[in-house]
């Protein structure tokens, strides 16, 4: 499956713990959940991709119909009730 052009619900709905060019790390967070990473344009697509400074958890999330769903905010709502249930306690 390949991503929804114009979504970008997988860099704005989770954290990145990982460095991200251009972000700051604070309190061992470099994107925060629900934050829109820097390197979102303004058509959602990731300036950073296949770039060795991409974070690797972002190369490892691959696209499939339960995340994506049938638009970006069902993407969006799938991807920060996952936020929610794998946050630390």
């Amino acid at each position: 499956m390949d991503c929804r052009p114009g979504c970008g619900a997988c860099c704005i709905a989770p954290s990145i713990s990982s460095p991200i060019p251009g972000m700051p790390v604070i309190n061992g967070v470099s994107k925060p959940a629900g934050v829109r990473c820097i390197q979102l344009d303004a058509a959602n697509r990731c300036l950073i991709f296949g770039q060795p400074g991409r974070p690797a958890v972002c190369s490892s999330l691959m696209p499939s119909p339960a995340m994506c769903g049938e638009s970006n905010a069902q993407a969006l709502q799938f991807l920060t009730e996952l936020e929610r249930e794998t946050r630390p306690n």
